[in-house]
């Protein structure tokens, strides 16, 4: 989403580009390339238990009232993630039957996710009722308030930031969501031994390089929303 923002602001190209949206889309860029080089490197790190973190996920779903959530495995790389919709843990292939460091911490994180779900937890609620506005606001938000501008219709580029506000506040509600998430998986990977003491801060890396993309993410919209509401208001003057 982050880079169909940026592409979408990019319409109207001035120099607040160049100083607000292109220094975060970079930074994004190299939070990614980040953390795949992170997880590749902990891949490589066989857990001493040697449980499979399918496995390690179910137990800790079992463990934490989750028995209802249903597992798949999935196509891709690093494509992990909960569906509370549905109530399913979708596992890649890269991680599924892995028993490595860095899949059993991206399946514990992912299991955290269904437990703060299954618990209510309060930012991960909030998430998901501004998800749907959130996912028209990121899409259409930057162009509605670009051609607002270029055409002179205020009302148009209102609304435009507007629906793009939400976006903004979705990403930074992610990141309670994210950082709870994945000292859940930490917590539990210790307290149940699944992984080691000397594994666990190889575990905390990787979940740490992971969270640097969601902040990211969350610069680059709110740069981008920064930059709309200082092109409205040039354009106000004119």
């Amino acid at each position: 989403m982050p880079m169909l923002m940026s592409s979408g602001s990019a319409l109207y190209f001035d120099t607040s580009f160049l100083y607000l949206v292109l220094p975060a889309f970079i930074l994004s860029l190299a939070a990614q390339f980040y953390v795949r080089s992170v997880f590749k490197r902990y891949s490589a790190m066989a857990s001493v238990q040697r449980i499979p973190a399918e496995q390690v996920a179910r137990d800790l779903l079992d463990r934490n009232g989750c028995a209802e959530v249903r597992m798949e495995t999935v196509a891709g790389d690093l494509t992990d993630h909960y569906d509370p919709r549905n109530r399913v843990l979708r596992l890649s292939q890269t991680t599924s039957g892995s028993s490595s460091v860095a899949a059993i911490g991206v399946a514990a994180h992912e299991a955290g996710h269904a437990i703060q779900h299954e618990t209510g937890f309060l930012p991960n609620r909030i998430r998901s009722l501004v998800a749907p506005v959130a996912g028209i606001g990121s899409t259409f938000g930057p162009y509605l308030a670009l051609f607002g501008i270029l055409l002179s219709l205020p009302i148009l580029t209102e609304i435009g930031i507007l629906l793009f506000s939400a976006a903004v506040v979705f990403y930074f509600v992610t990141l309670p969501v994210e950082i709870n998430a994945s000292r859940r998986a930490i917590t539990a990977l210790s307290e149940t031994g699944m992984l080691t003491p000397e594994e666990i801060p190889a575990a905390r890396k990787v979940l740490r390089a992971a969270a640097l993309t969601y902040v990211a993410s969350a610069l680059v919209s709110f740069m981008t929303l920064l930059r709309l509401i200082l092109l409205s208001r040039g354009n106000r003057r004119r």
